[in-house]
């Protein structure tokens, strides 16, 4: 384990990037970056323990429209928060992988369907390194976090899993943390919310008794493939994650001071 688990029991993903170790020595602040899900969900008692962080910006990767069909986020003080969607409403993939989780009519992604969700979940991935809308609202998020002022600083999506796992590469990446260590971050999701995916998959094939659990299984996991489409496309478009920190999101040397300022110690 790294850094310090939340246990927000309305974002049972909930953990501190602190404690992970940088390929020079240092290592990451405890208590500065926290990743979760949606904050919706946070039950009476989890506001005591989020008070304890005190997240002095909060930033949502949601669309709009997300935010509009969940619970509004549970906050405590009053935190800056800044809404940086990583969406793209006209995307295939993103409407289908919305119709999934809505269960609504699958009948115009049968193409879509016949790859599989795997391959829909690594077409995302690759887009979260291409599409305008991510290289935007990533960028930003890195340059919020290079400020002091901005910190503690949460972040999350609606899953906490996969715009908050990239969100969360790339700030570790930036901090000179180990692809090995943000690896093993990333794939800690799956544990961490074990029970509730089946208690989401039960509730998805009772919404749609035709769904094919091992169709949406996909869907609510994080999977190695997932990360490494996004490392391919790295590699691809930009040819090094340094450059696609420069040239992709923006992230300038003062930034990265700033981050390794205020977040590393």
């Amino acid at each position: 384990m790294t850094g310090r688990d939340w246990e927000l029991v309305g974002a049972p993903n909930a953990r501190d990037l602190g404690g992970m170790p940088t390929v020079d020595g240092r290592r990451v602040r405890v208590g500065r970056l926290v990743r979760t899900a949606a904050l919706g969900r946070l039950t009476d008692d989890d506001l005591p323990v989020l008070g304890k962080l005190g997240p002095a910006c909060v930033v949502d990767l949601r669309a709009a429209q997300e935010q509009e069909v969940a619970p509004p986020d549970r906050l405590v003080g009053e935190p800056r928060v800044v809404h940086l969607p990583v969406y793209d409403a006209v995307h295939p993939v993103f409407t289908y992988v919305s119709a999934v989780l809505q269960g609504h009519d699958l009948d115009a992604y049968a193409e879509l369907a016949r790859e599989g969700m795997p391959g829909a979940m690594t077409a995302i991935y690759r887009w979260f390194v291409t599409g305008e809308p991510a290289r935007v609202g990533f960028g930003e998020a890195v340059r919020l976090a290079a400020d002091g002022a901005n910190l503690p600083l949460l972040f999350h999506c609606s899953a906490g899993k996969d715009r908050t796992g990239w969100l969360s590469v790339v700030l570790l990446t930036a901090l000179g943390v180990a692809e090995p260590a943000i690896r093993a971050d990333y794939l800690r999701h799956n544990e961490l919310t074990e029970s509730l995916r089946e208690v989401l998959l039960a509730a998805m094939t009772r919404r749609r008794p035709d769904l094919d659990p091992t169709v949406a299984r996909p869907l609510l996991e994080v999977r190695p493939e997932y990360l490494d489409a996004a490392y391919d496309e790295v590699r691809r478009v930009h040819g090094s994650f340094e450059a696609y920190l420069r040239d992709g999101l923006g992230v300038t040397d003062d930034v990265r001071a700033g981050l390794r300022e205020h977040l590393l110690e």
